[in-house]
């Protein structure tokens, strides 16, 4: 029996931008795609006589990267943006905790697919949602979310958060937001037995997220930790975000947020930390020593005025680091793409100035850094033969990144550039700056009418 014929796409006559590890490029080249992976990649145009090539696409005045991979995100914030917009962190949460308390499915799902189309828009092949929010009586809420992401067509973690610290136990959010210690880890591991694919290709993903020290008890932290563990899957949470979350580590644990993230297990090459922000030598130490991520979301530090992550100190020590678009209550543009330009120039405001990152940093952040921080990096983030074929094709050859002379500078520096084609799995998800999935403005009016009902729910209407 003859092998099945594999379709081919060819993306031809562009700049390539490979971010492999000798960040190779190509001013003008090409890139092969056979069914859902990468063939091949080179210098000029592709090979001549390949076969059954169902779709030849001509990059000229374009530049094609991997997709973006976002490694922190709230998609239910969605519906909550432009709230509290001159608080910091801990009065932000107190102020909208009350709202996002009385979030229910239909809410939830029309959150997540505006979040999730904003940022597939936008170049983003791998999305994360990080949802600790599970009001009770509200529904299949991990399943909206989930199906939300197989809906846009975006290779998705989801990292099944928990709070079990109500304000009756010190914490922020109301008692009947929070799910008990026994509760939260059952539903996690229900959602780790549904959802979560272990293999190569995995298009949707689990992971352990209780919240942060601040909202969750002691207990969840290291049992949740044994449950990761036990399943085989990765950890993520929040940490050293503000100096008040550092005050509250020293004053109800006697140490700092990473003592006592190491004293809790939540150390680990399978564990990725939110923020990251007030890091000292010895926390970035401990951090390169266990393999620890970080997820660095600047916009959402910048707005909440959580301070400046020393994100060149992670690089140099060797700590996985990518881009989190944060949820978009703090970062109202819900795109990553826009991430890179400001993870370049919030560190150059750092103590590191014009040295603290190039353009091409900036990009390896949002794409191989990402896709390291969420255990994928042999599969995702680079443009290599036998990588699955989530790739985008940037326009820049309009008015906005025309003059430009570097491509590379041009998408980090510039203006958002418009997507021409994003792929993943090699299935075409955004055609000509438009998502092919979803009906976009279907999105915006589902959203627009369940942030209203929320607003009238919650009185703030």
């Amino acid at each position: 029996m003859a092998a099945p014929r594999v379709p081919r796409i060819v993306i031809e006559h562009c700049a390539v931008a490979t971010v492999d590890a000798h960040d190779t490029e190509y001013a003008s080249g090409h890139v092969v795609i056979a069914g859902h992976r990468i063939e091949s990649a080179g210098a000029g145009p592709a090979p001549a006589g390949l076969e059954n090539v169902v779709r030849r696409v001509d990059g000229t005045g374009h530049l094609l990267t991997p997709g973006l991979v976002n490694t922190h995100h709230h998609f239910y914030q969605w519906i909550t943006r432009g709230l509290a917009t001159d608080h910091n962190l801990f009065d932000w949460l107190v102020a909208l905790y009350p709202v996002w308390a009385r979030i229910d499915e239909p809410m939830l799902r029309a959150a997540a697919r505006g979040s999730l189309a904003m940022m597939a828009r936008g170049g983003v092949t791998t999305a994360m949602d990080h949802h600790y929010v599970y009001p009770r009586g509200a529904g299949d809420l991990t399943g909206a979310i989930v199906e939300s992401a197989a809906e846009t067509g975006v290779r998705f973690t989801l990292a099944r958060g928990s709070m079990d610290r109500g304000q009756s136990d010190g914490g922020l959010p109301p008692d009947f937001a929070v799910e008990s210690l026994d509760g939260a880890l059952a539903a996690t591991e229900e959602a780790v037995d549904r959802y979560h694919d272990s293999s190569s290709d995995a298009m949707t993903q689990i992971a352990v997220a209780p919240c942060s020290p601040f909202s969750v008890s002691t207990e969840l932290l290291t049992l949740g930790a044994e449950l990761a563990r036990r399943k085989g899957v990765r950890l993520h949470t929040h940490g050293s975000e503000t100096v008040e979350e550092e005050r509250f580590c020293e004053e109800r644990f006697g140490m700092g947020p990473t003592d006592y993230f190491e004293s809790t297990g939540w150390l680990g090459d399978d564990v990725w930390m939110a923020h990251c922000v007030h890091m000292n030598d010895a926390d970035i130490a401990a951090f390169a020593r266990t393999g620890t991520g970080v997820a660095h979301c600047p916009s959402s530090n910048a707005r909440l005025a959580a301070g400046i992550a020393r994100v060149p100190d992670m690089l140099a020590a060797g700590i996985p680091v990518g881009l989190g678009v944060d949820g978009t209550a703090s970062n109202e543009s819900g795109e990553l793409h826009t991430e890179l330009r400001n993870a370049l120039l919030v560190n150059r405001l750092g103590a590191h100035r014009e040295a603290a990152l190039t353009a091409r940093q900036a990009l390896r952040l949002g794409t191989y850094g990402g896709a390291r921080v969420l255990g994928r990096a042999d599969q995702i983030g680079s443009i290599e033969a036998g990588k699955l074929a989530d790739l985008v094709l940037w326009r820049m050859d309009t008015l906005a990144h025309s003059s430009i002379a570097d491509p590379v500078s041009a998408l980090v520096l510039g203006a958002a550039a418009p997507v021409t084609l994003s792929l993943v799995n090699g299935r075409t998800v955004v055609e000509d700056n438009h998502l092919t999935t979803v009906d976009e403005d279907a999105v915006a009016r589902s959203a627009r009418s369940e942030a209203r009902r929320l607003a009238r729910i919650a009185g703030h209407d």
